[in-house]
């Protein structure tokens, strides 16, 4: 009886252990039930939920996809014998435009069990084709004020017959829009349609409007701003950077309950008029007028007489594409932390945060009083609002009141980088309740979280965070406040694998990308700002550093999302920055052009002794030749290019021979004797085996000349810390990252900064402030600092030939006196975690690792019989496969499920 009772539960727990296995999380294109796929054979991706389980591995699947419209299969995979839940190719019968489809999948365990199937996920196809846009682009009907440009309405009203099933709205602009239907507005987007290079690739947006249209009578209206289309923008800012017009394109596609279909387009029967929005400029601020307000114009009946035409444009079609990005949305919101007059009787408020938005107010008083707000990131030393590092950004909103009760304001088509604002004109106190910041950026997913025992690092990390927030705001700008905000490259290259840390930027990055390509020259140099508003450098004009965003950033996304596709868009691109380089040289030395450098190294002002660490522009263009020659090399590889792996192999050896017989002596003192030049050396193996390590040695010898201070500019910066942790001097690592006078990471924590800063000394220690020319306080590159301390502080890797954290490393680098570090990561697998802890000299080690996908954990200790997982000697755990101890570190390899080690003082 016992033995059935046995019997009975093991079965039941079986049973039980067999249901924790489901499939969720499921995405197409990387998005979760998208409304506008233009990818003719979209890619799907799912996780498995295997709950605490361990060592569950994915050994087939089975896809079916059915069309919404008529509830037929399109599609049925049967069983796959495969592993792979990421970028599952559409492969059945073709797919339709602006048709929607749903799908599912369930999976097999390599217990050789079934999951359930998933539950349903979507999408819909977008426009795939010129043809299929039926609407017409529209300019306002009226002669404009070509000064202040105020912000052009444009309605129609319409009747719809039937009872209505579906409905979806695809609108773009020249400019930026916000469309209403029936009074409402249309999505939670802002600044669309984005920022892309707009003559080649201009993107536009769909929304399921099913639930804002009727039966009978309806109205939609759409109202738009210049933005970086036609507005003030780029040095010395000018306007209409891609044209002087301001359109609408706009088509609505029924489907009544009986299938058959009505369509309502943007035509010459609109009509066009303006509203409270009198002036709004990204680097200037906006003017709203709110006496200006015409009720309910984006509702039927509505009298528009009054309201002009509209014009009719040929403009193009041929260059719209669907959105790959995530949208720029509202996220946090910030309440004043203190309100208070400055020395100059300025009303100031104090948010807190350094953020990227605006900020909205309630306000009573009597029409036509006029509310200025400005808005800085710094009080300056003696205590006054500080706006001479916008230059000529005014950034500053005005409203006009119509005296109608309580008003709510904000601005609309600009945003502004701020942690203070300056109030003029409000009637009555300043109450902390009648202001809100409001943060924006894209709509990216957090991935990652880390945090340690010293609390300085924790804002590090914050700082690092909110610098990426307020600057991936559909591009990654430089900066967000002053007249600049364009997308640098040689900014988003060194951050980009900080970057996807923190966030999900896979779509983010893949749009971003595509601009590069398009505005790549045909000599292969890649401008300095993708758009390219400044012509920067021209044919002739990449700079090393820079052009390479065109090979970094897509192999970093590679490694981060294990995407071939990515490498795939962009590898002509890639191969091209190569080429440009390869013209440039001479017996495979690139010694000419201009060059940013190791852009805001360390330098002295009258600088006698020559303390000022100069690195040599032309020695690091060779550094970069070889890296991106050498990620031509993976990308080849991954992409089974044989013949291109070969070729590029050879000239990369040419690059290195040529680098050490320029720049490198017999004894290996390199002929800039920086931490630069030691850094890049070594991160890209410029240098033969025998002399990298006295290269590492060379290069902690001039950091201790510094007294333990960092030199390097924005080029070497990335790399300092993992140079020196690979080459077996983490301790210089984490006295580097502790440092915390200037120059390091922590000397701006310690004056307060809660964003990261384009200069090391920012703000300097007798509170002055650098040159306000180029002085911004919300810069993120010095953050890709980040970088190492998820890699190796809190250790989570992913190996080079299994990216994406198909096989992950877990790796912790313990020392700098921490007691403990905790970082979390949601990859495309799950969630993975490393949290170690130091206590009474005992160490423990928490380690999380997802479904379908195997780690080596490196467990720090010198003998394997002191580690215990979970209570038991590993020794005695034959699965986890641990290994011999290895310079301090015993290995376990592991599949997925939640494991506690612990080593014994």
């Amino acid at each position: 009886m016992r033995k059935i009772l046995a019997l009975i539960f093991a079965m039941q727990l079986a049973v039980c252990s067999f249901a924790q296995l489901r499939v969720k999380y499921l995405l197409t294109e990387n998005k979760i039930d998208p409304i506008s796929i233009d990818a003719v054979n979209p890619r799907f991706s799912w996780q498995l939920d295997a709950a605490e389980r361990r060592d569950v591995m994915q050994t087939a699947y089975e896809l079916r996809v059915i069309s919404a419209k008529d509830k037929h299969s399109v599609w049925k995979t049967g069983k796959v014998t495969s592993g792979q839940s990421m970028y599952v190719s559409y492969g059945g019968t073709p797919l339709v435009s602006g048709q929607k489809y749903n799908w599912q999948v369930r999976v097999w365990d390599n217990t050789g069990k079934a999951s359930d199937w998933s539950e349903p996920a979507s999408w819909q196809m977008g426009l795939l084709n010129a043809a299929d846009w039926k609407a017409k682009w529209i300019t306002p009907g009226f002669a404009e004020d070509s000064v202040n440009r105020p912000s052009p309405l444009f309605r129609k009203e319409f009747s719809l017959a039937k009872k209505i099933r579906s409905a979806t709205a695809y609108i773009t602009a020249h400019g930026l829009y916000e469309a209403q239907i029936n009074g409402q507005r249309v999505g939670d987007a802002f600044l669309t349609p984005g920022w892309t290079s707009y003559n080649k690739r201009l993107q536009y947006q769909a929304y399921d409007v099913s639930n804002l249209i009727k039966q009978g009578k309806n109205a939609v209206g759409a109202e738009l701003g210049s933005g970086w289309y036609r507005g003030h923008f780029g040095y010395n800012p000018k306007p209409n950077l891609y044209g002087k017009d301001i359109a609408l394109l706009f088509q609505l596609e029924v489907t009544y309950t009986d299938g058959t279909t009505e369509t309502i387009v943007s035509d010459d029967s609109w009509k066009s008029s303006t509203g409270p929005v009198r002036f709004a400029e990204i680097y200037y601020g906006a003017t709203i007028d709110d006496r200006m307000q015409q009720r309910n114009w984006s509702t039927a009946n509505f009298d528009d007489k009054n309201w002009f035409g509209v014009s009719v444009k040929d403009f193009s079609k041929d260059v719209l594409v669907a959105t790959y990005n995530e949208p720029v949305k509202k996220h946090e919101t910030f309440k004043p932390v203190k309100i208070f007059k400055t020395p100059k009787g300025e009303q100031v408020i104090d948010f807190g945060q350094n953020l990227v938005g605006w900020v909205q107010m309630k306000v009573k008083g009597h029409a036509g009083d006029t509310i200025k707000i400005s808005h800085a990131e710094v009080i300056d030393k003696a205590g006054n609002f500080y706006t001479e590092n916008l230059r000529t950004a005014r950034s500053q909103d005005i409203y006009i009141l119509n005296g109608d009760g309580e008003e709510t304001f904000e601005p609309q088509f600009t945003w502004q980088g701020f942690r203070f604002i300056k109030v003029e004109g409000y009637p009555g106190d300043l109450k902390p309740d009648n202001f809100t910041a409001i943060t924006l950026y894209s709509d990216m997913k957090t991935a990652g979280t880390f945090s340690c025992s010293n609390a300085l690092l924790n804002q590090l990390q914050h700082n690092i965070q909110w610098g990426q927030k307020g600057n991936f705001l559909d591009v990654p700008t430089d900066c967000p406040q002053r007249d600049e905000r364009l997308g640098w490259t040689g900014d988003a290259q060194v951050f980009s694998r900080t970057a996807s840390f923190n966030m999900n930027v896979h779509n983010f990055f893949t749009k971003w990308l595509k601009d590069v390509a398009a505005d790549q020259y045909a000599s292969g140099s890649v401008p300095f700002v993708v758009p390219d508003v400044l012509r920067g450098g021209g044919e002739n004009g990449g700079s090393t550093g820079w052009s390479d965003v065109s090979t970094i950033i897509p192999w970093n996304m590679y490694l981060a999302y294990g995407d071939k596709q990515i490498l795939e868009n962009q590898y002509s691109s890639m191969r091209a920055w190569v080429k440009y380089m390869q013209d440039k040289s001479k017996d495979d030395l690139w010694n000419t052009g201009f060059h940013f450098g190791d852009w805001l190294f360390y330098s002295v002002n009258d600088d006698n002794s020559g303390n000022s660490a100069i690195t040599s522009k032309y020695l690091i263009a060779q550094c970069f030749y070889a890296y991106s020659t050498q990620l031509v090399i993976n990308a080849a590889k991954v992409l089974g290019n044989k013949e291109d792996e070969a070729n590029y192999t050879a000239l990369l050896a040419k690059i290195k021979s040529a680098y050490l017989k320029e720049y490198v002596t017999p004894n290996g003192l390199i002929s800039s004797d920086t931490q630069t030049a030691y850094v890049l050396a070594l991160e890209f193996d410029m240098l033969p085996d025998n002399l990298r390590q006295q290269a590492a040695e060379r290069l902690v010898n001039n950091i201790q000349r510094y007294s333990n201070h960092l030199t390097t500019g924005f080029l070497g910066t990335p790399y300092l810390c993992h140079v020196l942790s690979r080459f077996g001097h983490a301790d210089v690592a984490y006295k580097l990252l502790l440092q915390d006078t200037y120059p390091s990471w922590l000397y701006p924590v310690k004056m307060g900064a809660t964003t990261v800063w384009e200069r090391w000394d920012g703000i300097r220690t007798d509170g002055t402030f650098e040159a306000a020319s180029m002085n911004s306080y919300n810069h993120y590159a010095y953050g890709a600092i980040g970088d190492w301390m998820y890699r190796v502080v809190a250790g989570i890797d992913t190996k080079e030939d299994a990216p994406g954290y198909k096989e992950i490393v877990i790796k912790p680098v313990i020392g700098g006196n921490l007691q403990s570090a905790s970082a979390d990561y949601e990859t495309n697998y799950g969630k993975v975690s490393s949290h170690w802890k130091i206590d009474g000299g005992n160490l423990s080690l928490d380690v999380e690792i997802p479904a379908n996908t195997t780690a080596t954990v490196y467990i720090p200790a010198n003998n394997g019989s002191n580690v215990l997982e979970s209570g038991k000697a590993i020794t005695t755990m034959p699965q986890l496969k641990a290994g011999e101890p290895v310079n301090g570190y015993v290995t376990v390899n592991v599949g997925s499920g939640i494991y506690h080690f612990s080593v014994a003082k």
